[in-house]
């Protein structure tokens, strides 16, 4: 058994990743940021919750950009297909399950 403390977790580089473990070919990773990701399409399901600061998700829905605030205690979501790009305001740390090597 392990407990790990995120609290103080800085990344060398913007979306740098303190891996927590990988379950049957899925991870589970706290990402620190402070920039932007870049946008993309998901290959497959991803599910963020947010642990500290805040991200503005932006997302394209029926063609039209839209954006969330998300903060501590919110979860997003993103679908296989859904395009999006994180914001940090102004950095973050966040806790991201998704299928290893997915973009």
């Amino acid at each position: 058994m392990r407990f790990v403390d995120t609290t103080d977790f800085v990344a060398d580089q913007a979306w740098g990743a303190l891996d927590l473990a990988e379950i049957d070919g899925v991870t589970v990773r706290v990402h620190w940021t402070d920039q932007p990701y870049r946008w993309h399409v998901n290959d497959g399901s991803e599910v963020f919750v947010f642990l500290e600061g805040a991200v503005d998700m932006h997302y394209r829905d029926e063609g039209k950009e839209r954006v969330e605030r998300l903060t501590p205690g919110r979860v997003c979501v993103a679908e296989e297909g859904d395009q999006h790009v994180a914001h940090p305001v102004p950095a973050a740390r966040i806790l991201v399950v998704e299928r290893k090597g997915s973009v």
